[in-house]
Parts: structure tokens; C-alpha cells; sequence
């Protein structure tokens, strides 16, 4: 009785019918003592067989909807179809497991009026990716609450004709009138079709991904900004970024932002990028100061120029390519708010002076990872025992540590572990 009472539990957490699932057990067991043969399990009450279907794979909850006329009609329940995940792969080009073509057209068919939470996992082919926009097509009698496109390789979304995928796309947001999380990277979505979304969704807004859409503009991500005042977490690449779009996320009618999300990628060498006033993350930050901002940067080291001149509010800060001594040594001094570091590479000039002024200015930082870089093992220890118990994630590989006078490989584990009063250990590479 315990375990079951406990499943009913979290069944009802999950939005599965439970109070009546202990004494649903009961019958049954009523049931099957009066009689001596087995139990009859096409009585199974419809509140336990849903929580069972709850728990099963798709594959098993479709084979066991053959059992009996009851179990099949469990089994189209709407609320065991409310969050779906396509899975789209081509087997000749793909060993991930793809939803069954008969399966796509009975939800189509019978469910498409159900569904709330949707999402698309396509592989790298264009073939995959044509299948998404089909079945996005379809979903004329849906009201979707969230929709997920997800390439699993390449974007195989932008290798579709951009009207083909557009038309598909507008379908869901002319449709649902309570969209409230979108997360479209790696598409060819651009301003016309966000117009569409804000028409008809501006109310339920709250997220928005789309990193690396080429076909918006500033002016279209800012139509976004303008109109969706409910909006809290939005990630995009560094050139939508404007100060006009960090002025309308701080206005009085905009709700406080929980997280930023911005990609400065170069596409090619050499590429310039433009600045952002430092009164517009003044703004930003006097209107949501608890808020996130997370940045990921992927450029080459003679890019970096308007990047850490003026104070920014980062707090997250990732860095995907080799980053001069010069920059980590603006980064110590423009970003009070750091709360996480990764630095993949630098080079081979020693970051001890650059590690200490990030510790010396940087009072929330509480996660740092070094990939190929310099640090002697003197100053790694001093930068530990400035920052303290507040590291509670530090990934250091060992051969970023250099031995000098004070330490030695062998002993820096000790003094490190004793500042941050738990046992550490420098990352090792592996050696396969």
C-alpha cells in the first residue's frame, strides 16, 4: 500500500489523477479475491492505468493500448498527449531513433487539438527538417504554450527554402494565443514572421531563443522588446544587440529580466563589432538587478577591441578561442558582477596578475575553469585563498599549473583544499 500511495502522489504532481488511486487498488484486489482465477487487468480503473501510461515509453504505452478497447482509449487520453517530442532522423544517416511515421499521423489526426508542449529533434538532413515544417503546418487546431526546434548536428533548418519554413511557423503563432516559450536557433525566422508572433502572442511571451537567425534585425528583435512586456529571458547573437533594445527591456512597463543570453560569434576573421553605451547596462541594471547576463564569445584575439572598455554587467562569461593576457586583464576590471568564468585558452604568457586582480574586484565570483593557459602555482594559491569557500566549482587542469619556488605539483592540492575547506584536486587530461 505504501509504495502504491506514493506513486498516486507523485502521479498527481505530475497532473495524472491520484486521490482515488488507493482505493482504485482496492477494488481491484476486491475484485480478483472473489474470484479464484488471476485477475482480470482489463479492469484496471482508468486513474491507475493513466498513471502507469505516465511512466511508459511511448513504444510500450502504444503496444499496450492493444490490449483492450479500454486500454486503447486510455491511451488517447488528451492529457497523456499535452507534451510531445518529434523525433525526426533519417535512418540512412542517423542511429538516433525517429518517431513512427503512423504515429506523426494519428496525433496529427487525433491529438494535434491537445497539444501544449512541443518540441522538434531533427538530425542533420534537409529531409528532417522539411518533416518538421510539414507537421508544423498541420497543427491548425493546437494552441501550443511552448515549441522547441532543435538540430542535434548542423542547423539543417537553414538549408529549408525560407518560405517553406516561414508559412510553416506562422501557422503556430497565428494558432496559439498563448505561446509562452519559443526557442527557434538556427533558423531562417526573420522580422515579418516575429510580427506575426507579437500580434498574436505579445500577452504570454515570457521566452525567446534564437541565436544565429541572420534574417532578423535589430529593428525585429526590438518590435519583440517593444511589445512583449512580460518577456524574461531572451538569448540572441551580439549584432541584434542594441542600446535601444537594452532602453525598451528597462522601461517601466517591461517586467524585471531574469537572463540574457548574448552569442558574440566572428563569422569571419577580422570582423568588427559595435559598441554598447555603458548607460544603456546602466539601465538595464537599475530596472532588473538581480538579472543574468550571460556571454559567450568565439573571437579571434584582434577582435576584442570595444569589448571590456567600459564597465558591463556580465555575470556569466565564456570564452570559446584563445584570449589575450591584455583582455583577461579588462575583464578584472569592468566586470564587478562576475559570477562565473571559463577561459578555454590563452597562450603562453603566465595569467598570475590577471587572476588576482579578477579576485580583487570580482567579489560574486564563485566558479572558475581554466583550459590551456598559464598560471604559476603561487598565484593560483593566492587566488584561492582571496576568493575563499565561495569557489564551489573550480576546474583546473593540472597543466595549466606551474611550479615555481612555493609549490610544486605534488603538495598544491593540500594548500589549495585547505582554503577552500574541502578536498580539490587539479583536473587530469586523459590518456587514451
Amino acid at each position: 500500500m505504501k509504495r502504491g500511495q506514493a506513486r498516486g502522489g507523485e502521479a498527481e504532481g505530475r497532473g495524472v489523477p491520484g486521490p482515488g488511486a488507493p482505493e482504485a487498488c482496492k477494488r481491484v484486489r476486491r475484485a480478483g479475491a472473489e474470484e479464484d482465477g488471476p485477475v482480470d487487468w482489463r479492469l484496471l480503473p482508468e486513474e491507475i492505468l493513466l498513471i502507469i501510461f505516465q511512466y511508459l515509453p511511448l513504444l510500450d504505452r502504444a503496444w499496450a493500448s492493444r490490449v483492450c478497447r479500454g486500454w486503447n482509449d486510455t491511451f488517447h487520453t488528451p492529457q497523456l498527449w499535452r507534451c510531445f517530442e518529434f523525433e525526426l532522423n533519417q535512418p540512412a544517416s542517423s542511429y538516433l531513433k525517429a518517431t513512427h511515421p503512423d504515429l506523426i499521423k494519428q496525433i496529427i489526426t487525433r491529438h494535434s487539438n491537445h497539444l501544449q508542449y512541443v518540441s522538434f529533434k531533427v538530425d542533420s538532413s534537409t529531409e528532417s527538417a522539411e518533416a518538421a515544417c510539414d507537421i508544423l503546418s498541420q497543427l491548425v487546431n493546437c494552441s501550443l504554450k511552448t515549441l522547441g526546434l532543435i538540430s542535434t548536428a548542423r542547423p539543417s533548418f537553414m538549408e529549408l527554402p525560407k518560405s517553406h519554413f516561414i508559412s510553416a511557423l506562422t501557422v503556430v503563432f497565428v494558432n496559439s494565443k498563448s505561446l509562452s516559450s519559443l526557442k527557434i536557433d538556427d533558423t531562417p525566422v526573420d522580422d515579418p514572421s516575429l510580427k506575426v508572433l507579437v500580434a498574436n502572442n505579445s500577452d504570454t511571451l515570457k521566452l525567446l531563443k534564437m541565436s544565429s537567425c541572420p534574417h532578423v534585425s535589430p529593428a525585429g528583435i526590438l518590435c519583440v522588446a517593444d511589445q512583449c512586456h512580460g518577456l524574461r529571458e531572451l538569448a540572441l547573437n551580439y549584432h541584434l544587440l542594441s542600446d535601444e533594445l537594452l532602453l525598451a527591456l528597462s522601461s517601466e512597463r517591461h517586467v524585471h529580466l531574469e537572463h540574457l543570453r548574448i552569442d558574440v560569434v566572428s563569422e569571419t576573421p577580422g570582423q568588427t563589432f559595435h559598441s554598447i553605451k555603458k548607460s544603456s547596462w546602466d539601465a538595464m541594471v537599475r530596472h532588473s538587478p538581480q538579472f543574468n547576463l550571460v556571454m559567450y564569445y568565439f573571437l579571434y584575439e584582434n577582435e576584442f577591441g570595444p569589448f571590456f572598455r567600459d564597465e558591463v554587467p556580465v555575470t556569466h562569461l565564456y570564452f570559446g578561442r584563445s584570449v589575450s593576457k591584455e583582455v583577461l586583464g579588462r575583464v578584472g576590471l569592468t566586470c564587478p558582477r562576475l559570477v562565473e568564468l571559463v577561459v578555454c585558452a590563452n597562450g603562453l604568457r603566465p595569467l598570475d596578475e590577471e587572476l588576482i586582480r579578477i579576485a580583487e574586484r570580482c567579489k560574486h565570483l564563485s566558479a572558475i575553469g581554466l583550459g590551456e593557459c598559464e598560471v604559476s602555482c603561487s598565484a593560483f594559491v593566492e587566488f584561492v585563498k582571496m576568493c575563499g569557500k565561495r569557489l564551489s566549482q573550480l576546474s583546473i587542469m593540472e597543466e595549466v599549473l606551474m611550479p615555481d619556488n612555493q609549490y610544486g605539483l605534488d603538495d598544491i592540492h593540500w594548500e589549495v583544499s585547505k582554503h577552500l575547506g574541502r578536498v580539490w584536486f587539479p583536473d587530469m587530461m586523459p590518456t587514451w
